[in-house]
Protein backbone atom coordinates (compact mmCIF):
# COMPACT_ATOMS: atom_id res chain seq x y z
CA UNK A 1 0.00 0.00 0.00
CA UNK A 2 3.14 1.98 0.16
CA UNK A 3 2.69 5.24 -1.98
CA UNK A 4 -1.59 4.85 -2.73
CA UNK A 5 -1.90 8.09 -0.35
CA UNK A 6 0.07 10.13 -2.70
CA UNK A 7 -1.92 8.72 -6.01
CA UNK A 8 -4.84 9.53 -4.16
CA UNK A 9 -4.18 12.69 -2.88
CA UNK A 10 -3.03 13.37 -6.88
CA UNK A 11 -6.59 11.81 -8.07
CA UNK A 12 -8.27 14.15 -6.05
CA UNK A 13 -6.36 17.19 -7.44
CA UNK A 14 -6.54 16.25 -10.82
CA UNK A 15 -10.48 14.86 -10.78
CA UNK A 16 -11.59 18.11 -8.77
CA UNK A 17 -10.04 20.42 -12.00
CA UNK A 18 -12.19 19.10 -14.11
CA UNK A 19 -15.83 19.13 -12.88
CA UNK A 20 -18.20 21.07 -9.83
CA UNK A 21 -18.57 18.25 -7.94
CA UNK A 22 -22.19 18.64 -5.86
CA UNK A 23 -21.03 16.59 -3.30
CA UNK A 24 -17.28 15.77 -2.62
CA UNK A 25 -17.70 13.02 -1.33
CA UNK A 26 -18.62 11.56 -4.63
CA UNK A 27 -15.00 12.75 -6.06
CA UNK A 28 -13.19 11.24 -2.66
CA UNK A 29 -14.91 7.79 -3.36
CA UNK A 30 -14.59 8.07 -7.04
CA UNK A 31 -10.52 8.91 -6.48
CA UNK A 32 -10.42 5.93 -3.62
CA UNK A 33 -11.64 3.50 -6.40
CA UNK A 34 -9.24 4.59 -9.22
CA UNK A 35 -6.34 3.98 -6.72
CA UNK A 36 -8.25 0.28 -5.56
CA UNK A 37 -8.14 -0.48 -9.33
CA UNK A 38 -4.54 0.40 -10.02
CA UNK A 39 -3.20 -1.29 -6.80
CA UNK A 40 -5.22 -4.62 -7.49
CA UNK A 41 -4.74 -4.91 -10.92
CA UNK A 42 -8.60 -5.81 -10.89
CA UNK A 43 -12.44 -4.97 -10.89
CA UNK A 44 -13.42 -6.21 -7.86
CA UNK A 45 -14.87 -4.02 -5.48
CA UNK A 46 -13.65 -5.97 -2.20
CA UNK A 47 -10.33 -5.95 -4.17
CA UNK A 48 -10.10 -2.40 -3.87
CA UNK A 49 -11.10 -2.63 -0.09
CA UNK A 50 -8.00 -2.66 1.49
CA UNK A 51 -6.46 0.33 -0.51
CA UNK A 52 -9.48 2.53 1.01
CA UNK A 53 -8.65 6.10 2.29
CA UNK A 54 -11.94 6.51 4.79
CA UNK A 55 -12.80 6.18 8.22
CA UNK A 56 -14.44 3.32 7.90
CA UNK A 57 -13.52 0.14 9.88
CA UNK A 58 -14.96 -2.93 8.28
CA UNK A 59 -14.36 -3.73 4.65
CA UNK A 60 -18.29 -4.04 4.14
CA UNK A 61 -18.66 -0.69 4.60
CA UNK A 62 -16.16 0.38 1.93
CA UNK A 63 -17.63 -2.06 -0.18
CA UNK A 64 -21.65 -0.98 0.12
CA UNK A 65 -20.14 3.03 -0.63
CA UNK A 66 -18.38 1.51 -4.03
CA UNK A 67 -21.76 -0.09 -5.19
CA UNK A 68 -24.07 2.75 -4.19
CA UNK A 69 -21.38 4.99 -6.32
CA UNK A 70 -21.38 2.66 -8.98
CA UNK A 71 -25.22 3.15 -8.98
CA UNK A 72 -26.07 6.33 -9.01
CA UNK A 73 -28.31 7.56 -11.78
CA UNK A 74 -27.28 11.06 -10.88
CA UNK A 75 -23.37 10.34 -12.27
CA UNK A 76 -22.75 11.57 -15.54
CA UNK A 77 -19.91 9.39 -16.29
CA UNK A 78 -19.19 11.34 -20.20
CA UNK A 79 -19.04 14.44 -18.08
CA UNK A 80 -16.67 13.30 -15.69
CA UNK A 81 -14.22 11.15 -18.13
CA UNK A 82 -15.08 12.95 -21.22
CA UNK A 83 -12.30 16.36 -20.07
CA UNK A 84 -9.25 14.15 -19.10
CA UNK A 85 -9.45 12.86 -22.60
CA UNK A 86 -10.27 15.92 -24.37
CA UNK A 87 -7.07 17.00 -22.02
CA UNK A 88 -5.18 13.77 -23.35
CA UNK A 89 -5.99 14.48 -27.09
CA UNK A 90 -4.69 17.77 -27.02
CA UNK A 91 -1.21 17.20 -28.94
CA UNK A 92 -3.14 14.78 -31.22
CA UNK A 93 -4.45 17.94 -33.31
CA UNK A 94 -2.94 17.96 -36.81
CA UNK A 95 -1.97 14.72 -36.78
CA UNK A 96 -4.08 11.41 -38.26
CA UNK A 97 -6.31 9.50 -35.52
CA UNK A 98 -7.03 5.53 -36.24
CA UNK A 99 -10.26 5.13 -34.20
CA UNK A 100 -12.11 1.20 -34.34
CA UNK A 101 -15.72 0.40 -33.40
CA UNK A 102 -16.22 -2.91 -31.61
CA UNK A 103 -18.66 -4.56 -29.41
CA UNK A 104 -17.83 -7.10 -26.62
CA UNK A 105 -20.71 -9.51 -24.57
CA UNK A 106 -20.59 -9.69 -20.66
CA UNK A 107 -21.77 -12.69 -19.23
CA UNK A 108 -24.31 -13.08 -22.63
CA UNK A 109 -26.24 -10.55 -20.68
CA UNK A 110 -24.56 -7.44 -21.83
CA UNK A 111 -23.25 -5.76 -24.81
CA UNK A 112 -20.70 -3.36 -24.63
CA UNK A 113 -20.09 -0.67 -27.45
CA UNK A 114 -16.93 0.62 -27.61
CA UNK A 115 -14.97 3.22 -29.72
CA UNK A 116 -11.38 3.22 -28.98
CA UNK A 117 -8.28 5.27 -30.34
CA UNK A 118 -5.93 2.92 -31.59
CA UNK A 119 -2.06 3.84 -30.66
CA UNK A 120 1.57 1.63 -30.48
CA UNK A 121 -0.50 -1.63 -30.43
CA UNK A 122 -3.20 -0.48 -27.67
CA UNK A 123 -6.71 0.64 -28.27
CA UNK A 124 -7.61 3.25 -25.49
CA UNK A 125 -11.28 3.72 -24.54
CA UNK A 126 -13.00 6.82 -25.46
CA UNK A 127 -16.57 6.87 -25.60
CA UNK A 128 -18.53 3.88 -24.69
CA UNK A 129 -21.92 2.56 -23.91
CA UNK A 130 -23.67 -0.53 -22.27
CA UNK A 131 -26.86 -2.36 -23.55
CA UNK A 132 -28.80 -5.34 -21.63
CA UNK A 133 -28.26 -7.26 -25.41
CA UNK A 134 -27.63 -10.64 -25.82
CA UNK A 135 -26.19 -9.98 -29.25
CA UNK A 136 -23.00 -8.03 -30.51
CA UNK A 137 -24.93 -6.99 -33.61
CA UNK A 138 -26.10 -3.59 -32.87
CA UNK A 139 -28.61 -1.15 -34.89
CA UNK A 140 -27.28 1.51 -36.00
CA UNK A 141 -29.53 3.44 -34.22
CA UNK A 142 -28.30 2.19 -31.09
CA UNK A 143 -24.75 3.56 -31.54
CA UNK A 144 -24.66 6.46 -33.45
CA UNK A 145 -24.95 8.79 -29.92
CA UNK A 146 -21.73 6.76 -29.15
CA UNK A 147 -20.09 8.24 -32.56
CA UNK A 148 -21.51 11.52 -31.98
CA UNK A 149 -19.84 12.20 -28.21
CA UNK A 150 -16.44 10.98 -29.99
CA UNK A 151 -16.91 13.56 -32.49
CA UNK A 152 -16.94 16.25 -29.78
CA UNK A 153 -14.00 14.85 -27.80
CA UNK A 154 -11.49 15.05 -30.86
CA UNK A 155 -8.99 17.61 -31.20
CA UNK A 156 -10.07 20.26 -33.77
CA UNK A 157 -7.75 19.66 -36.52
CA UNK A 158 -6.68 16.15 -36.40
CA UNK A 159 -7.68 13.64 -39.22
CA UNK A 160 -9.53 10.76 -38.36
CA UNK A 161 -9.79 6.73 -40.04
CA UNK A 162 -12.24 5.09 -38.89
CA UNK A 163 -12.69 1.38 -38.91
CA UNK A 164 -14.89 -1.38 -38.07
CA UNK A 165 -15.73 -4.80 -38.71
CA UNK A 166 -18.17 -6.88 -40.80
CA UNK A 167 -20.81 -6.28 -38.07
CA UNK A 168 -20.95 -2.68 -38.64
CA UNK A 169 -20.96 -2.92 -42.20
CA UNK A 170 -23.97 -0.34 -43.18
CA UNK A 171 -24.30 2.50 -45.59
CA UNK A 172 -26.38 4.55 -42.73
CA UNK A 173 -22.95 4.41 -41.01
CA UNK A 174 -21.14 5.46 -44.31
CA UNK A 175 -23.40 8.25 -44.52
CA UNK A 176 -23.25 9.77 -40.77
CA UNK A 177 -19.50 9.28 -41.10
CA UNK A 178 -19.41 10.92 -44.48
CA UNK A 179 -21.38 14.14 -42.24
CA UNK A 180 -18.67 13.96 -39.11
CA UNK A 181 -15.75 14.27 -42.07
CA UNK A 182 -13.98 10.95 -41.07
CA UNK A 183 -12.18 8.70 -43.30
CA UNK A 184 -13.59 5.48 -42.78
CA UNK A 185 -12.17 1.47 -43.81
CA UNK A 186 -15.12 -0.71 -43.00
CA UNK A 187 -14.66 -4.51 -43.61
CA UNK A 188 -17.68 -5.43 -45.35
CA UNK A 189 -19.50 -9.64 -45.69
CA UNK A 190 -18.73 -11.74 -48.84
CA UNK A 191 -22.33 -11.00 -49.80
CA UNK A 192 -22.22 -7.57 -50.43
CA UNK A 193 -22.91 -6.77 -53.95
CA UNK A 194 -20.76 -4.67 -56.18
CA UNK A 195 -21.72 -2.54 -58.78
CA UNK A 196 -18.79 -1.27 -62.11
CA UNK A 197 -19.52 0.29 -64.97
CA UNK A 198 -19.58 -1.09 -68.00
CA UNK A 199 -19.37 -4.66 -66.09
CA UNK A 200 -22.09 -7.14 -64.58
CA UNK A 201 -22.64 -6.55 -60.94
CA UNK A 202 -22.19 -9.38 -58.53
CA UNK A 203 -21.59 -10.54 -54.72
CA UNK A 204 -17.68 -9.72 -53.69
CA UNK A 205 -17.32 -13.28 -52.51
CA UNK A 206 -17.57 -14.13 -56.07
CA UNK A 207 -14.59 -12.54 -57.11
CA UNK A 208 -11.79 -14.92 -57.31
CA UNK A 209 -8.63 -14.23 -54.88
CA UNK A 210 -5.45 -15.99 -54.76
CA UNK A 211 -3.63 -16.50 -51.11
CA UNK A 212 -1.46 -13.12 -51.13
CA UNK A 213 -3.48 -11.98 -53.77
CA UNK A 214 -4.96 -8.00 -53.23
CA UNK A 215 -7.59 -6.43 -56.00
CA UNK A 216 -8.66 -2.71 -55.75
CA UNK A 217 -11.17 -1.35 -57.55
CA UNK A 218 -11.78 2.21 -57.67
CA UNK A 219 -15.25 4.69 -58.07
CA UNK A 220 -17.78 1.54 -57.38
CA UNK A 221 -20.86 0.93 -55.86
CA UNK A 222 -22.48 -0.98 -53.15
CA UNK A 223 -25.96 -3.13 -52.10
CA UNK A 224 -28.71 -2.85 -54.57
CA UNK A 225 -29.80 0.68 -53.28
CA UNK A 226 -25.91 1.19 -55.55
CA UNK A 227 -24.54 3.41 -52.84
CA UNK A 228 -21.67 5.24 -53.70
CA UNK A 229 -19.47 6.21 -55.07
CA UNK A 230 -16.76 4.52 -52.70
CA UNK A 231 -13.70 2.52 -53.31
CA UNK A 232 -12.94 -1.30 -52.24
CA UNK A 233 -9.91 -3.53 -51.28
CA UNK A 234 -10.73 -7.28 -52.13
CA UNK A 235 -7.53 -9.30 -50.73
CA UNK A 236 -6.58 -12.29 -49.11
CA UNK A 237 -3.47 -11.86 -46.93
CA UNK A 238 -0.80 -15.16 -46.64
CA UNK A 239 -0.94 -14.66 -42.68
CA UNK A 240 -4.57 -14.95 -41.98
CA UNK A 241 -5.62 -16.73 -45.29
CA UNK A 242 -9.08 -15.21 -44.61
CA UNK A 243 -10.69 -12.71 -47.30
CA UNK A 244 -11.11 -8.87 -46.52
CA UNK A 245 -13.51 -7.02 -48.69
CA UNK A 246 -12.30 -3.56 -46.97
CA UNK A 247 -14.68 -0.02 -48.47
CA UNK A 248 -13.33 2.97 -47.83
CA UNK A 249 -14.16 6.23 -48.75
CA UNK A 250 -10.78 7.40 -49.88
CA UNK A 251 -8.93 5.45 -53.39
CA UNK A 252 -7.83 1.92 -52.11
CA UNK A 253 -4.13 0.71 -52.03
CA UNK A 254 -1.73 -1.90 -50.32
CA UNK A 255 -2.19 0.39 -47.09
CA UNK A 256 -5.32 0.44 -46.99
CA UNK A 257 -5.22 -2.97 -45.73
CA UNK A 258 -2.34 -2.11 -43.33
CA UNK A 259 -5.05 0.79 -42.05
CA UNK A 260 -7.64 -1.64 -41.52
CA UNK A 261 -5.21 -3.94 -39.86
CA UNK A 262 -4.74 -1.65 -37.10
CA UNK A 263 -7.79 -2.31 -35.66
CA UNK A 264 -6.67 -5.63 -34.70
CA UNK A 265 -4.82 -4.16 -32.09
CA UNK A 266 -8.74 -4.55 -30.06
CA UNK A 267 -7.84 -8.14 -29.00
CA UNK A 268 -6.48 -6.83 -26.08
CA UNK A 269 -9.16 -5.43 -25.13
CA UNK A 270 -11.17 -8.63 -25.44
CA UNK A 271 -8.55 -10.25 -23.04
CA UNK A 272 -8.82 -7.19 -20.44
CA UNK A 273 -12.85 -7.63 -20.28
CA UNK A 274 -12.21 -11.49 -19.91
CA UNK A 275 -9.15 -13.62 -18.32
CA UNK A 276 -6.39 -11.42 -18.80
CA UNK A 277 -5.53 -7.30 -17.34
CA UNK A 278 -8.66 -6.11 -14.92
CA UNK A 279 -10.82 -9.50 -15.42
CA UNK A 280 -14.13 -7.32 -15.78
CA UNK A 281 -15.98 -10.54 -16.88
CA UNK A 282 -15.13 -11.66 -13.30
CA UNK A 283 -16.38 -9.11 -11.17
CA UNK A 284 -19.62 -8.99 -8.96
CA UNK A 285 -20.89 -6.37 -10.95
CA UNK A 286 -24.42 -7.37 -12.87
CA UNK A 287 -25.60 -3.44 -13.83
CA UNK A 288 -25.89 -1.85 -16.92
CA UNK A 289 -25.46 1.54 -15.14
CA UNK A 290 -22.73 0.03 -12.96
Amino acid sequence: MEGTPRLYETLVQVLSQHQNWVDLRHLKTLACMVVGLIASGNISLTAWAPYRHSRAVYAQSTVRRFARWLANERIDVPALYGPLIQQALVEWSNQRVYLALETSMLWNTYCLVRVSLVSRGRAIPMVWTVLEHRSRSVAFEVYQGVLDKMAERLPVGCSVVFTADRGFADTPLMEHLARLGWHWRIRIKGSFWVYRHGKRHCKVNRIPLALGQAIFWHHVYLTKQEYGPVHLALARPQESKAYWFVVSDEPTEAKTCEEYGVRCDIEEHFLDDQSNGFQLESSLIRSVNA
